[in-house]
């Protein structure tokens, strides 16, 4: 049961809901009493994303419709771009990446709602080829009203690495799911992510790591502030099949709390099936320190900027992971803007 669907059979029985375990925070079928209109043909030139400037190519999609292609190859930097820019209308979307052997591709992606209250399905398929390295940036700015949610499913062949960090402010649903099918055989998966939500937003990042064979690392962290009524859900699951010994996996989840209103849910797992592993996983949710907030204003700083200073602080751990300089400077100045300073 998907979204697409349901957006592709007009029936919304298909639609998950909380029912569903994986989807018990991220209730669609409650939600959605009714499917908008297909989205049109949008004709004419789409501003520029967030990572403009810094990539050698762009793959550009508007209302679900692929517009162009940029060819990727070994050390190419490629903006995939999903643009929402109508109102109240549904798409989906899918594309498949392909990453040749012993080759690197850096992948700026972008969610951009352009629009409102529409409904956005994205699928992705990604397969890194033996010895090839990926850093995947996501970056998700959608409307209030929206409702949208991003599937990813990355294959790993053994010794690839794949990088990924993912920054979202939320939307009415919103649910990011990242699955990966882990060779172990030395490859390694860093998955990041940072959630920064405000008014009713809600956001669900949602990861599952497959290790099926030995000698597979994973790193993980995600940190999240919410705000006013606004809700995150933070689902990591790592499972470790028979014979995956000598797997080395981390999961992190931290998020605060700056409203008496506002809501986080988190369920990490570790699953494991294997002798000889190193696992663990941590979660912690609490609100800003009341003595670093104190200190700051003991020297003068304001209240509010004294928090969002903490609080930017509190996120940039995740930032500073992201290892393209360019990008990382952008998704530094993003959490700037939504912790409401300057960059």
């Amino acid at each position: 049961m998907t979204l697409a669907t349901a957006l592709k059979t007009g029936d919304l029985t298909q639609l998950p809901s909380r029912r569903d375990e994986d989807w018990r925070w991220t209730d669609l079928r409650g939600l959605i009493r009714a499917l908008p209109p297909a989205s049109p043909v949008v004709d004419g030139d789409v501003a520029a994303g967030p990572f403009d400037g810094l990539a050698t190519g762009e793959i550009l999609f508007v209302n679900g419709r692929q517009r162009h292609a940029a060819q990727s190859g070994a050390g190419d930097v490629v903006a995939l771009r999903f643009v929402s820019a109508s109102d109240g209308t549904a798409h989906a979307a899918a594309y498949a990446v392909v990453v040749e052997p012993d080759t690197t591709l850096i992948l700026l992606e972008s969610h951009e709602g352009r629009a409102g209250a529409y409904m956005s399905d994205v699928t992705l398929d990604i397969a890194v080829g033996e010895g090839a390295r990926v850093e995947r940036i996501v970056m998700i700015d959608d409307h209030a009203e929206a409702i949208n949610i991003v599937t990813t499913e990355v294959d790993l062949a053994p010794g690839a690495t794949f990088h990924q960090t993912v920054l979202t402010a939320g939307a009415r649903r919103q649910r990011i799911e990242t699955r990966i099918n882990h060779p172990g055989a030395h490859a390694q998966v860093r998955l990041d992510g940072v959630y920064v939500l405000a008014g009713q937003r809600h956001a669900d990042q949602t990861t599952v790591v497959t290790h099926g064979g030995a000698d597979g690392v994973t790193n993980q962290l995600t940190k999240g502030v919410v705000a006013d009524q606004a809700r995150g859900v933070f689902q990591g699951r790592i499972v470790v099949q028979p014979g995956a010994d000598q797997t080395d996996a981390r999961m992190g989840h931290h998020a605060l709390i700056l409203s008496d209103m506002a809501e986080v849910d988190a369920k990490p797992e570790l699953l494991i099936f294997a002798d000889d592993v190193s696992c663990a996983h941590g979660n912690t949710i609490g609100a800003l320190d009341d003595e670093a907030i104190f200190y700051a204003r003991q020297r003068g700083i304001p209240e509010a900027e004294a928090r969002a200073m903490l609080t930017e602080a509190f996120l940039g751990e995740v930032v500073e992971r992201i290892e393209h300089e360019g990008a990382r400077a952008v998704a530094a100045a993003w959490v700037a803007r939504k912790l409401g300073r300057s960059a």
